[in-house]
């Protein structure tokens, strides 16, 4: 029954597979124009203050643009004196009479690592996004990924090679003992 049940399982979840990627593919297709924003500096170390911009004619004038940081720790990030508390900062802010996203003073968080995604989007247009790296004092990027971090995933690759290699054995063995039965 087991063996039945498996048999018709695996043909229904291939032909689920096939015919949920064409649809998760196409699931946005409102894209931001490319280089309608911008981030000044585009690097600088954690802690600091971002200026984000969009060009003219980004938006429609006077409209409600939402502002959104995502990254490592993106929920400290600030816009002004406005802390959040959720896992990607966001605050709207009104675009100009010409379309354009005035400067948006954004401080990242002093425990910042790696790359901040920031995207301006508003209810007619789709925006626009930028990006701002983290560096070290040194100018260096920050990837995130320290010693302690590093110990963990050899500690987990160890584990799981040495589960599969007592698997190996204990197949081994049952194959012998039914051989010799």
């Amino acid at each position: 029954m087991t063996r039945r049940f498996t048999r018709l399982l695996l043909p229904a979840a291939l032909t689920a597979g096939l015919v949920a990627a064409p649809a998760a593919a196409q699931a946005s297709t409102i894209y931001p124009p490319a280089g309608s924003c911008t981030t000044s500096p585009a690097t600088m170390t954690a802690g600091s203050t971002v200026t984000f911009g969009c060009s003219n004619g980004t938006f429609s004038a006077d409209e409600p643009v939402t502002v959104t940081v995502t990254g490592e720790n993106g929920a400290d990030a600030t816009f002004g004196m406005v802390r959040m508390a959720i896992s990607t900062a966001s605050a709207t802010f009104t675009s100009t009479a010409d379309g354009a996203l005035a400067g948006v003073a954004i401080t990242l968080p002093a425990n910042a690592t790696g790359t901040y995604n920031i995207a301006a989007v508003s209810p007619t247009s789709a925006g626009g996004t930028a990006a701002a790296s983290i560096t070290t004092a040194d100018g260096l990027p920050t990837t995130g990924l320290d010693q302690a971090s590093l110990a963990i995933v050899w500690i987990g690759g160890g584990a799981l090679l040495a589960a599969g290699a007592v698997l190996a054995v204990v197949a081994g063995v049952r194959r012998s003992r039914d051989r010799n039965s």
